[in-house]
């Protein structure tokens, strides 16, 4: 084999820890199963390095970082790979490929992690801008030329780093977000389902739009036409602007964010249905009991709440939680109305979300059909060997 002209730091697998999966494209080797001696411990985190089995295999190359759980985040399987703006923008060049062929219009989920062979980088498309999270140190270190290839590859011509995310702390990056080329003057309207939402990058949640949600808007808007519908945890109104969009009598919308809603009801008014859109800001659950209180019903009720159950630790508590959310739920659904339910928690499996949702329909009372269990749309591929890439959940039901 011919080695590349630079040389790079060796890591390698523990004697007991086999690197099977790792041939097979798992993307992650943790830090037990790295020799982790004290000249390995000094590379610098983000340092792309060669891994190597403990035969002397050669793995590929990898972003290290010593003091991650996670300790390295696989990039090649070829060792002579050289991680640099033409290698980005042909990953960048990849994954637009199959958004275009999705979708017709550029507001989408351009890059979705590991999935898309870019680790710890997520990059939404609202157009002419991309909304860029690189969570992990590598990818921060590298943003000048990853912002580079993703306006090469896309023509877009505004880049904006979203500091924000969770992870980055774990990876000891700071949160500071900004404008990094181009102008963002004020909130992008985006075009989906029918509707148009209003995203507001600089200081919005996330990227400031859940185009993951886009597949599970459009299931709901169809049952949705000439219904009362509520939406619960509604951020800037994903599911009760689609549902308007659908043909909806009205649409309630709940959340904790005034700025979330204001957004919404700009949506609805860009749209022309201001007149069919309510908007309460509140605690979720004190809001839905004074609904319940006060005796109304709706023919629709989404909720789609945030992360009760991130991560292991909090996944007990996160699934009472979900079973809270499903009870109130059912009790606002009318006779015969229908209740979409949703987890974005990775902690949560499908089954154990499906479990906790029906257990709390049955506690309101309820008897239910299942119509339809969704996930994330297409824009957000799932790692075929890394579960934890595949996060989000929702579950409609009819009830009796």
């Amino acid at each position: 084999m011919t080695h590349p002209s630079f040389s790079r730091s060796i890591v390698k697998m523990r004697p007991n820890k086999s690197p099977k999966r790792v041939r097979f494209g798992y993307p992650w080797i943790y830090s037990d199963e790295v020799v982790l001696d004290r000249r390995t411990k000094k590379t610098p985190p983000g340092t792309i390095v060669e891994v190597h089995a403990t035969d002397g295999e050669v793995l590929g190359i990898a972003a290290f970082h010593p003091d991650s759980k996670i300790t390295l985040r696989m990039l090649d399987r070829d060792a002579n790979a050289n991680v640099d703006v033409a290698w980005l923008t042909q990953k960048v060049k990849t994954a637009l490929a199959l958004r275009e062929r999705l979708y017709d219009a550029p507001y989408y989920r351009l890059i979705h992690a590991e999935a898309d062979g870019l680790p710890g980088v997520v990059a939404d498309r609202f157009g002419d801008v991309i909304s860029v999270q690189p969570n992990a140190a590598w990818a921060d270190q590298m943003f000048d030329e990853l912002a580079e290839a993703l306006m090469a590859a896309t023509g877009a011509s505004t880049i904006f780093k979203n500091a924000s995310g969770r992870t980055r702390k774990l990876e000891g990056l700071d949160d500071q977000s900004g404008v990094h080329h181009g102008l963002i003057a004020a909130p992008v309207v985006v075009p989906m389902n029918g509707a148009l939402y209003m995203a507001d990058l600089l200081e919005g949640q996330k990227t400031g739009l859940f185009f993951d949600q886009r597949d599970n808007h459009a299931f709901a808007a169809r049952l949705a036409k000439d219904c009362d519908v509520l939406d619960v945890f509604s951020h800037v109104g994903g599911f009760s602007l689609a549902a308007l969009a659908a043909g909806a009598k009205s649409a309630f919308a709940i959340d904790g964010s005034q700025q979330a809603l204001t957004l919404a009801a700009e949506g609805a008014e860009k749209m022309g249905v201001s007149k069919l859109f309510a908007t309460q800001k509140g605690d979720a659950f004190s809001e839905m009991q004074t609904l319940i209180d006060g005796g109304r019903t709706f023919e629709v009720v989404i909720c789609d709440p945030p992360a009760f159950a991130p991560a292991k630790p909090a996944l007990a508590a996160g699934l009472r939680a979900y079973e809270r959310v499903a009870r109130l739920a059912a009790q606002l659904a009318a006779p015969g109305g229908f209740v979409g339910l949703c987890s974005c928690s990775h902690a949560a499996s499908p089954a154990m979300f499906r479990e906790a949702s029906l257990r709390g329909i049955g506690k309101s009372g309820r008897a239910a059909q299942i119509l339809h269990q969704g996930t994330a749309g297409a824009d957000h591929p799932e790692h075929a060997q890394l579960a934890e890439s595949a996060y989000l959940k929702s579950l409609f039901v009819r009830l009796d």
